[in-house]
C-alpha cells in the first residue's frame, strides 16, 4: 500500500511505538528504511506547514483545542502540538489551551516526567473550559479529533479556524477555515 501523500494527510503523530526509534534501529539502505525516515519528513513538513497557517492567520492570540496526540488520551509524548506550541511560543504568539484529557493533577509515570522535563510551563497556558480559549482567542487552531470539538458552531464565530485534525469534517478552507487538507 503506498503512503499517504504529505499533501493529503492530517496533521498526525508518530505511532507511539517511536518512528525515530525503529528507523535508528533499522538496518540502513534498504527501502523499507528509506519509506520509514519518509514518514518522518512527511511528518516534520506537515508540523511546518500547520506552523506557516498559524503564522498566515495574522493573529497574536491563539486558542488551541487539543494538545494530546488523539483525543480521549492524555499523552503529550510526540504530540506535534506540543511541538507546535513550543515553536508559537518562542514567535512570542499568546496562547490559551483546552484538552479536556490533560490534567496536571491526573498525570502519571513516564508522561508526568516528560512535561516536567520538557514543557513545564504548558500549565500556565491551561485552561479548564472552551470558552475561556475562545474569548482569549482571535484564532482557534484544532490539534485533535475529540468529539467535543466536532460539535463547535457558535463558540468559534467571529475566529478563524484552523483545523489540523478534520474535526470539522468536510469543510473546505475559505478566509474563515483553513484545514491541513482541505
Amino acid at each position: 500500500m503506498p503512503l499517504p501523500s504529505p499533501l493529503t494527510t492530517t496533521l498526525v503523530p508518530e505511532p507511539k511505538m517511536d518512528l525515530r526509534a525503529v528507523v535508528h534501529r533499522a538496518p540502513g539502505g534498504g527501502r523499507a528504511h528509506a519509506d520509514l525516515e519518509g514518514i518522518l519528513d512527511s511528518n516534520r513538513r506537515q508540523l511546518e506547514r500547520a506552523f506557516h497557517m498559524v503564522q498566515a492567520a495574522g493573529s497574536r492570540r491563539f486558542g488551541i483545542l487539543g494538545l494530546a496526540f488523539k483525543a480521549g488520551t492524555d499523552d503529550l509524548r510526540e504530540s506535534p502540538m506540543v511541538t507546535l506550541i513550543e515553536m508559537l511560543l518562542g514567535k512570542g504568539y499568546q496562547l490559551a489551551i483546552y484538552d479536556r484529557d490533560v490534567s496536571q493533577a491526573n498525570l502519571i509515570s513516564a508522561n508526568r516526567e516528560y512535561i516536567e522535563r520538557e514543557i513545564p510551563h504548558i500549565w500556565t497556558l491551561m485552561c479548564s473550559r472552551i470558552d475561556e480559549v475562545t474569548e482569549r482567542a482571535d484564532t482557534v487552531v484544532i490539534g485533535n479529533g475529540s468529539k467535543e470539538f466536532r460539535s463547535l458552531n457558535g463558540e468559534l464565530d467571529g475566529r478563524m479556524v484552523i483545523d489540523l485534525a478534520r474535526a470539522l469534517g468536510g469543510r473546505v478552507s475559505n478566509e474563515q477555515y483553513q484545514g491541513i487538507c482541505c
